[in-house]
């Protein structure tokens, strides 16, 4: 995998000879080893591989929520290895969106709260046009003063979408984010996530099992004992599926 050369655009993140290294001795076990992979800005990438393949951490360690061992993760231009404990939480409040498989929302918060949440803690203005352009898209203007114990969970899921999205980030993670939906829901979801990359040229990194998940994306990145052993570009899922038989995923 190649890095953008310097007349080329920025990667929304990269990571390079990212490695991370759990326990000690005879008991570590090398989560990644050596890392190297960018992610172009507008496109959206999806990361499959076996069970332990070392997709999560490498999502983790990419949007500066675990630290690896050693290597670089960049988002855009920043190292985030150089970053303090301070600058770091900003830039992953100001810059990346994250959907979780279980969707992570406030219980005791309407739906719109949660959406705004990290806006009204940080104090900014939500931009209030892309805010309803968002919800009409995700079909939740009807849902805004809910809380969650009241919505379905491809509803919450979509709240989770809208609160990723709210702040334009620069790039949004999302971990196995239809795990917990069912098939139409999940569709919807990935739909939107089309959508944010072709429409709103929005950059996504999405960790996923599903080879009809990953068949939404532009591109898939394949992990096997943490290392990148392939990619896919305009995937099918039957085109993902033999890649993950081959695997043995």
């Amino acid at each position: 995998m190649t890095f953008s050369d310097g007349d080329s655009v920025t990667p929304a993140a990269r990571a390079h000879e990212l490695t991370k290294v759990y326990g000690r001795g005879d008991a570590s076990v090398r989560a990644l080893d050596g890392v190297s992979v960018e992610f172009p800005r507008g496109q959206f990438a999806a990361v499959m591989g076996p069970s332990g393949s070392g997709k999560s951490t490498l999502m983790h360690c990419m949007a500066g929520l675990d630290v690896a061992t050693s290597g670089q993760a960049f988002i855009g231009d920043d190292d985030l290895g150089s970053l303090n404990d301070a600058a770091l939480t900003q830039l992953r409040r100001d810059r990346i969106g994250f959907i979780f498989q279980a969707f992570n929302l406030i219980p005791t918060l309407t739906a719109k709260e949660n959406i705004t949440l990290s806006a009204d803690l940080a104090g900014t203005t939500i931009d209030a046009a892309w805010f309803e352009l968002l919800v009409g898209q995700l079909k939740i203007k009807d849902r805004l003063s809910h809380r969650p114990s009241e919505l379905s969970g491809g509803q919450q899921q979509r709240i989770a979408c809208a609160r990723a999205l709210v702040g334009r980030p620069d790039l949004i993670f999302a971990d196995e984010p239809t795990g917990n939906l069912d098939s139409n829901s999940s569709a919807e979801v990935l739909s939107f996530l089309r959508t944010a990359a072709t429409e709103h040229h929005q950059s996504i990194v999405m960790v996923t099992h599903d080879p009809r998940a990953a068949a939404y994306a532009d591109r898939v990145v394949f992990l096997a004992d943490g290392r990148v052993v392939d990619e896919l570009l305009e995937p099918t899922a039957d085109g993902v599926l033999e890649e993950m038989r081959k695997l043995g995923g």
